[in-house]
């Protein structure tokens, strides 16, 4: 599903795993978005992601979740 956020950018919803987050992705934990501000790279494909609020979340290898991505234009 994609749309049009607040501001005019195109978004969508994408299944992320630690392979293919990026930072700026949107990760909805607890019920409270959380955009990705850096990450981490750990031994066996696992990835820290550090929040723009301060939080940490590690990804392993076969995590998977849904995240709200702003995709660019071109």
């Amino acid at each position: 599903m994609s749309g049009w956020a607040p501001g005019g950018v195109l978004t969508a919803n994408v299944e992320i795993t630690s392979a293919s987050v990026r930072r700026g992705d949107v990760i909805q934990i607890g019920g409270q978005p959380c955009r990705v501000a850096d990450l981490f790279q750990l031994p066996s494909g696992a990835k820290r992601l550090h929040f723009e609020t301060g939080e940490l979340l590690t990804m392993h290898a076969r995590t998977r979740l849904v995240a709200l991505r702003m995709l660019r234009k071109w």
